[in-house]
């Protein structure tokens, strides 16, 4: 199984927006990764995003540019950011059958789902950016023996996109 992991773009303030919307900056952002994804190649059998509407909104933004029907997005509180980390693996497994598997998600829940995925004991530390997306391999879940392919982050995805 391909497991992506994309943080959510950057957002704007609790004051400026009580659910903390994606920026105009956030939503330009994640649109050129979505674009540089989409001249990837890349598809999804599965895309996952937390209640929270900055992480629906880079799961839709994404969905749209690579074809991937915006109401099948899987909304989950199992992806949020203070979940543990055992509870986000357990949650994937359902999805062992599939694939690809995007989770449009946030720190440090992101991060450490990469750590559990790569390694037991000491902590691997995978540095995201907000609209940066990463591919781990695994072969079965849960396991501590998958495979970093690549993670880029936004500069390298603007590039990307052209």
């Amino acid at each position: 199984m391909e497991i992506y992991l994309m943080q959510h773009g950057p957002n704007l303030s609790k004051d400026e927006d009580p659910e903390e919307s994606l920026s105009p900056e956030g939503e330009s952002q994640v649109s050129k990764a979505a674009q540089a994804i989409n001249k990837m190649g890349l598809t999804f059998d599965v895309i996952i995003a937390s209640p929270k509407k900055r992480s629906q909104q880079t799961a839709a933004i994404v969905a749209e540019a690579v074809g991937f029907p915006v109401d099948g997005i899987v909304e989950t509180e199992k992806v949020k950011a203070m979940t543990p980390v055992e509870e986000t693996i357990q949650y994937l497994e359902q999805f062992k059958d599939r694939q690809s598997v995007l989770i449009a998600g946030h720190l440090p829940s992101l991060a450490e789902v990469a750590s559990s995925l790569l390694t037991s004991g000491s902590k691997t530390t995978i540095q995201f950016e907000r609209g940066g997306i990463g591919r781990i391999d695994v072969d079965a879940l849960p396991t501590h023996e998958g495979k970093l392919r690549w993670y880029l982050t936004p500069a390298q995805l603007d590039l990307m996109a052209g």
